[in-house]
């Protein structure tokens, strides 16, 4: 973990020449800045900066008083971001180098309250079209899918360790995948005659699983394995219902007029790509509404437009819902 306003130690000096030096566009960024509203001298806390978008646009409605806290578990892209914001403002931000499970703990030791708090669940572009990264099923490359590639097992690990019957619950619970024990069992007996070590064959495999139901998938058949393997590599779930916790047990905090990182009438905006991750959202938004220790600003989940959808596809999947923390005046619905 790394907590400064320091250049992230082995990162390379960010470029800004163009669009493809960012390598990554922000979804759904209209529709996050109207919910959540940034006004001078406000604290931003962007708990997956990425490489920055959400936050650079953000940080340009805060003005010269305000703070922006950057987290991610990626240090390039975490340094990158930091020196985006700084590039498109007056506002030299805090850096975590930390899942964004940790962020009671983290703003509670800088003593910060959160005026307005951002979790865009999806991964960077550039983390994607890195090859060696190993998250796209169509490009060759190492099977490690981490976010963070300093630490914790890759998914090749898990692909040639894990018992078939925890390969397919992994497959089943995480991808959605109705095929996930034909898979499991396909991976474990090519597994035996060499190890799984690259991406193209593991999307080769799951493609021979599915048999003649390649051809008719709406999807590549190797999507939902992809998925189960980089949730279950990063433990997203976890972090996110960690972090969810932490939000409630922060209004529950400010509801009962004692000390919170976050602000009364605080916003918190979330961005899922997935129904498993968009069921943890709106599940925990609708328990703090219950209890009366949130509102929700957003009328069910936002999605993108035609004309975003056509010009970033990566953006079809987006699901925003946003809330406010308190007993602050109700906004209209967006």
């Amino acid at each position: 973990m790394n907590q400064s306003k320091q250049p992230i130690d082995g990162a390379p000096e960010p470029r800004f020449d163009s669009e493809n030096e960012v390598g990554h566009l922000p979804v759904l960024a209209e529709e996050t800045l109207s919910a959540l509203d940034p006004k001078l001298g406000q604290v931003y806390v962007d708990l997956t900066a990425g490489r920055g978008g959400h936050a650079a646009l953000v940080a340009q409605r805060l003005g010269a008083t305000g703070r922006v806290i950057l987290f991610d578990v990626d240090a390039a892209n975490l340094a990158y971001s930091a020196a985006r914001v700084e590039a498109v403002s007056s506002i030299r931000p805090d850096t975590v180098h930390a899942s964004f499970a940790s962020v009671a703990r983290e703003l509670e030791r800088m003593g910060v309250v959160a005026d307005l708090v951002l979790a865009d669940l999806g991964f960077a572009s550039n983390q994607v079209d890195d090859p060696a990264r190993g998250l796209s099923f169509m490009r060759e490359g190492p099977l490690d899918m981490r976010l963070d590639p300093a630490a914790g097992m890759t998914a090749a690990h898990l692909v040639n360790t894990t018992s078939e019957r925890d390969l397919a619950d992994i497959l089943q619970r995480y991808g959605e995948e109705p095929l996930g024990r034909k898979i499991a069992a396909k991976i474990v007996a090519a597994r035996r005659d060499a190890p799984i070590l690259h991406t193209v064959q593991l999307a080769d495999l799951v493609r021979s699983a599915y048999g003649a139901r390649a051809h008719t998938s709406r999807l590549h058949p190797a999507t939902k394995t992809f998925q189960a393997l980089r949730i279950a590599v990063n433990d997203e779930l976890s972090a996110l219902s960690a972090m969810l916790g932490s939000v409630s047990t922060a209004a529950r905090r400010v509801h009962d007029g004692r000390p919170s990182w976050l602000a009364c009438g605080a916003r918190v905006a979330i961005i899922g790509f997935h129904s498993l991750e968009d069921r943890l959202v709106k599940q925990c938004f609708v328990d703090m509404r219950k209890n009366d220790l949130a509102r929700e600003i957003t009328d069910g989940a936002l999605v993108s437009s035609d004309s975003e959808s056509a010009a970033n596809p990566r953006s079809r999947s987006a699901k925003l819902r946003a809330a406010m923390v308190g007993h602050s005046k109700m906004p209209e619905k967006l």
